[in-house]
């Protein structure tokens, strides 16, 4: 039976996150405490109407997931603003749809939670259902894992992917040298030229974990983020109450501050999950403009900082094929989309069939530009 809750504090923690242990992928950003910090989020901006979807056997909650009605396609990262103009040409509403993600969150992994395939395929069915007879014009996933898609192109679903960027680390890197020197000489001199601009106008990083971040640092860090923002015209999407209150047991924020003349100049702010061993770059900002301080904030500094950590992955999120050039390379991130409309949704299949092979070319032209030397000994740095 599906029920649906509009908070997800109606619901106790540990059984949605006991599904998310399960998951194929699971982050901490799907984690109930997160989930619900970025609910309140999504709440303050208008067009975005919370559901959650839970799906019982007896007494047993054996699938679930967030939902959102939204009254437009901002905050998602993945642009479908193309197919509502069509609608609208047509005489028809677009708006609002069904969106399974989690807000202003472009991080790939588990959306549908179960406990087994099967469940998962009932949930997704159950939605449609409830699209269906909600009179909303489709259903839509974002940055799901492999478990999501399986059981959405078994209902029919239409797959969209756009490459993100990603930095692994190599099993002989033991430090940030042993990462350059594998770098073709035009990359490594690039970025030995940056780091070097950097700490010749007198700057220093440091580095925050966890609850060594105070209170003091929250409200700078905050206020680089939010001028980031203004510089666009745009306001902040998230409180700052969805960053101090944690990302919970197994996963912390590190917050890397750079200093000038004793004043701190510049934030950026990344999670990671110890459990998965991956850090995600998430949010920067500057109250002084520095020549290739964003590079040495938010690539070099966390990249250093990830290799002396152990840790084995760095997610750079949305967009930004410059990352390239620091040493994150293509990855492709998938979202899935159904409409109602049946004749719409046959001209999205279309579309996205053609548009995944421009992408499969896009990825295949990226590949063939990596900032890597190619495989063989591996002589050291001078």
């Amino acid at each position: 039976m599906l029920r649906w809750i509009t908070a997800l504090q109606d619901l106790p923690a540990t059984q949605w996150d006991a599904l998310l242990e399960q998951a194929d992928a699971p982050t901490p950003f799907m984690r109930a405490g997160c989930l619900q910090a970025l609910d309140a989020a999504a709440r303050s901006e208008q067009g975005w109407r919370a559901r959650f979807a839970t799906l019982w056997r007896a007494e047993r909650l054996v699938a679930a997931c967030p939902l959102y009605l939204k009254a437009h396609s901002w905050g998602e990262f993945v642009f479908d603003q193309a197919w509502a103009r069509a609608y609208e040409v047509h005489g028809l509403r677009y708006y609002p749809k069904a969106l399974v993600a989690v807000p202003f969150t472009p991080v790939p992994g588990s959306r549908l939670l179960a406990i087994g395939p099967a469940e998962r395929l009932a949930l997704v069915e159950q939605l449609q259902e409830w699209v269906q007879q909600q009179g909303l014009s489709g259903l839509h996933v974002l940055f799901g894992s492999v478990a999501d898609a399986q059981a959405l192109q078994a209902c029919g679903f239409s797959r969209r992917e756009q490459p993100q960027f990603h930095w692994k680390r190599a099993p002989h890197w033991q430090g940030f040298a042993d990462f350059l020197a594998d770098l073709r000489r035009d990359k490594r001199k690039k970025i030995q030229q940056e780091r070097r601009r950097v700490a010749e106008a007198g700057v220093q990083v440091q580095v925050l974990r966890g609850s060594a971040i105070t209170a003091a640092e929250w409200d700078f860090f905050y206020a680089c983020y939010t001028r980031t923002y203004a510089l666009r015209g745009m306001s902040a999407y998230l409180p700052r109450s969805v960053f101090e209150q944690g990302l919970g047991e197994q996963a912390d924020w590190v917050l890397f501050l750079a200093w000038q003349g004793g004043e701190r100049v510049a934030a950026a702010l990344v999670a990671v999950d110890w459990r998965a061993g991956t850090a995600f770059g998430r949010h920067w900002g500057a109250l002084r403009e520095l020549d290739c301080l964003h590079f040495e904030l938010c690539y070099y500094a966390p990249l250093a900082w990830c290799l002396e950590q152990g840790l084995q992955r760095f997610e750079g999120g949305a967009q930004g094929e410059h990352k390239m050039a620091r040493g994150l390379l293509p990855v492709g991130t998938h979202s899935q989309h159904w409409l109602v409309h049946a004749e719409f949704q046959d001209a999205v299949a279309r579309f996205t069939e053609a548009e995944q092979q421009a992408v499969g070319a896009y990825e295949e032209e990226l590949a063939a530009r990596s900032p890597f030397k190619p495989p063989g000994p591996r002589k050291p740095l001078a």
